[in-house]
């Protein structure tokens, strides 16, 4: 393999890209943030340490969604508060209507700074890994595929011709607010 120069990551233009499509077809972008010490959100609001953020113009002041940080000034029961989170702090933006998006592998920061067990792939060919004392955490995770809530989809032998599941009959659907002016 050719060793190619250091790039930068593709969150930041993801993110911007399904922000661009939520606004262009009239739908709320939300963001869903892993909250940690680097990330500057009312904490009152963050429940199993992650906050889902409104990111729509009409919510916020100022967006700017850069390639490092996300940054605006938005409403929090009524109280107004400056919102910046590290690009690779944000595990998910989807659209609050349909729920269609796009999840990222969430950030890696446990205490002892390895991978959970669960995003730990498993040997293939049982050989370093099976020694005793060799480490079982790669130097880098490889992207996991995750829904939105949290649920890993099964990947494996999913043809592409099958249909999207269809939502459940009477009253699958949430109900929703729509801004009339």
């Amino acid at each position: 393999m050719i060793n190619a120069p250091e790039t930068s990551s593709t969150r930041p233009y993801l993110i911007r890209a399904i922000h661009e499509w939520c606004i262009d077809n009239g739908f709320t972008p939300y963001l869903v943030v892993s909250v940690n010490e680097t990330t500057q959100v009312p904490r009152e609001f963050v429940k199993d340490a992650e906050i889902v953020l409104n990111a729509s113009y009409d919510a916020t002041s100022g967006l700017q969604l850069g390639n490092d940080y996300i940054e605006f000034k938005a409403r929090f029961g009524g109280v107004a508060r400056e919102i910046m989170v590290p690009v690779g702090r944000v595990v998910a933006i989807y659209a609050r209507e349909n729920g269609q998006g796009m999840a990222f592998p969430p950030p890696v920061d446990n205490i002892e700074g390895e991978l959970p067990a669960s995003l730990v792939p498993a040997p293939m060919d049982g050989s370093e890994s099976d020694k005793p004392g060799a480490s079982s955490a790669p130097e880098r995770a490889a992207p996991q595929l995750v829904s939105v809530d949290g649920v890993a989809p099964a990947v494996k032998d999913v043809p592409d011709e099958d249909p999207p599941p269809k939502p459940p009959a009477g009253g699958g659907a949430r109900p929703s607010l729509k801004l009339v002016k």
